[in-house]
């Protein structure tokens, strides 16, 4: 892994409680980050394995599930009905060297089973879960990434990232909404532009319009960023941000949603009022 990280993100939620697990192997080593609802922490490991399924430490991480044992943290959980975008996220890009991949494994499925962390039990029995991935060499100097998945029959991702590329930068953007069983996609590669507003992200392309705005940030706890292979950057990643998310298609509104657990990262960008932080 010189100067290479790999990682897994999944997400767990119900009934407005969510515990993100993030396991992966960097040049520093292996690692499993988990975020709550009141803490973050950092498990580091000597080595692990991330392919067929990750292995580090005695955890286990699949889309079939995961086996959770660290010191304060025991449980089992299992999933169903994997929802898969139709094709990489990445599009074209995936075909060109890149800072950083992204991939999208799950937008939306069913958790069976709890987790006790810390003597209190979450169960996450018929809860939602998320998963998804980055590998590569760096984060993004400046970045934003929203997902959200606690609708009914819906979930939604937004990364809006400033990329280098071939010598230059540019402002990148992936974006997933799943109305139903209809996924719509707006991309850098398919002609999508982003504007920032005070506390708003409006995406256009073609017909297309997505609004997201920002109503509130919530509590955020300190996760670890790669750097050139190495687990030495940090973030703030916030589990209860409040966001109001709007597709339009011309002039019909495909879907209006409001959802208070989002998951929210922002890096460089200043676009939010100050009483949105």
């Amino acid at each position: 892994m010189k100067n290479k990280f790999e990682g897994l993100y999944f997400k767990h939620q119900k009934g407005g409680k969510t515990v993100a697990f993030i396991p992966g192997i960097s040049e520093s080593g292996a690692f499993i980050q988990v975020i709550t609802d009141t803490f973050s922490k950092n498990y580091t490991f000597s080595s692990g394995v991330m392919q067929p399924e990750v292995s580090i430490g005695k955890c286990t991480f699949s889309l079939h599930g995961a086996h959770i044992d660290l010191p304060d943290i025991k449980g089992d959980l299992s999933y169903s009905g994997i929802t898969p975008v139709r094709s990489d996220i990445m599009g074209p890009f995936r075909f060109f060297p890149m800072e950083c991949r992204h991939t999208v494994l799950s937008m939306r499925h069913r958790i069976h089973g709890s987790v006790t962390i810390q003597g209190q039990e979450y169960d996450f029995e018929n809860g939602i879960g998320y998963v998804e991935g980055d590998s590569g060499r760096s984060f993004p100097k400046r970045y934003l990434w929203l997902q959200a998945n606690d609708f009914e029959g819906g979930s939604f991702m937004l990364s809006v990232a400033e990329i280098p590329f071939l010598g230059f930068r540019f402002e990148g953007c992936i974006c997933v909404v799943i109305i139903g069983q209809k996924e719509y996609r707006l991309a850098t590669y398919c002609g999508a532009k982003v504007v920032f507003l005070k506390d708003m992200v409006v995406v256009n392309q073609q017909n297309l319009r997505l609004m997201v705005k920002i109503l509130t940030r919530g509590d955020s706890f300190s996760l670890a960023t790669p750097h050139n292979g190495k687990m030495q950057g940090l973030i703030k990643e916030h589990n209860h941000t409040s966001v109001e998310i709007t597709l339009t298609k011309e002039d019909s509104v495909l879907c209006h949603w409001r959802s208070d657990n989002a998951g929210l990262e922002v890096c460089g960008y200043s676009f939010l009022s100050d009483s949105k932080r």
